[in-house]
């Protein structure tokens, strides 16, 4: 198994966050749309190379050493792709309701001594944003990978279990040791995954009794305490339009609670990843 971020400083069930406070006017999140469009990668890529964005990734490449700032030179490499996590509709059994549901466009982003990132780009009440930013490159491996385990199929996240499927048609396949151990190597139905994900989490959907209790947004599956943890570096300063960071651990939850942090602004500087990716 491998750590999506070798330097991790929380549990495997936390991550390490920056949290940037901004009016609720211009940033309070919009329904993200059903399908992507030439427009709305466009849109995405314009805010992915912004010089603000470049300028916070010179920064975050930079952090704990790894390279200095001024020769990060971050750059962006193809189109926006979209990321889809698993449907809390879905999940309820509504009819009709598919299997996952578009959460966010993401831009592979490299620096001048290879390390990648994510930028995860959501449309907000002031246009499309960059609203978080993750080591490592598991949206376009997995995309990649789920394209050709099952052309057309939808590849999506199972953020509670950091599981990565593709499914098409009647199947769910694994994408990575961690959908493999929920649903077997050789995958599963549509219907019997259902089964699974509702005894899962069903009952901790917003608005249930897990949500009004401060569950993780209503929708994850619980996780132990995190152990004590080092104290993470300072932040670092932020361009205009970013400023007023501060660092906050928040537990790796589902869809609810991890969205809901990235599109009121927030910037991941470290996530976990556990699952190996499989064939």
């Amino acid at each position: 198994m491998t750590k999506r971020a070798a330097t991790a400083v929380f549990a495997a069930t936390a991550v390490a966050v920056l949290v940037v406070p901004v009016p609720q006017a211009s940033a309070a999140p919009v329904p993200q749309p059903r399908s992507v469009t030439a427009e709305t990668r466009a849109a995405a890529g314009r805010a992915a190379i912004a010089p603000d964005t470049l300028a916070t990734l010179s920064r975050f490449f930079a952090r704990e050493g790894k390279v200095a700032p001024d020769a990060a030179r971050p750059r962006i490499e193809g189109e926006a792709i979209p990321v889809s996590y698993l449907s809390p509709d879905f999940v309820a059994g509504k009819a009709g309701a598919p299997v996952a549901r578009l959460e966010f466009l993401a831009s592979k982003a490299v620096s001048s001594d290879g390390q990648q990132a994510a930028l995860w780009t959501a449309e907000t009440e002031a246009g499309w944003q960059v609203v978080n930013i993750a080591t490592g490159d598991d949206e376009f491996r997995y995309a990649q990978l789920g394209a050709a385990k099952l052309p057309g199929g939808t590849v999506f996240r199972e953020p509670q279990i950091d599981a990565w499927y593709v499914a098409g048609g009647s199947l769910v396949l694994p994408l990575d040791e961690d959908a493999e151990r929920a649903v077997g190597p050789g995958g599963t139905s549509l219907g019997s995954y259902r089964s699974r994900v509702t005894r899962a989490y069903g009952d901790k959907l917003p608005g249930s009794a897990y949500a009004k209790a401060g569950g993780a947004g209503g929708y994850a599956a619980a996780a132990p305490a995190a152990p004590a943890a080092p104290a993470a570096p300072a932040a670092p300063a932020a361009p205009a339009g970013l400023a007023g960071l501060a660092v906050a651990p928040v537990a790796a939850g589902g869809v609810a609670g991890a969205l809901a942090l990235c599109t009121a602004g927030v910037i991941a500087v470290r996530r976990s990843r556990r699952g190996r990716a499989t064939a």
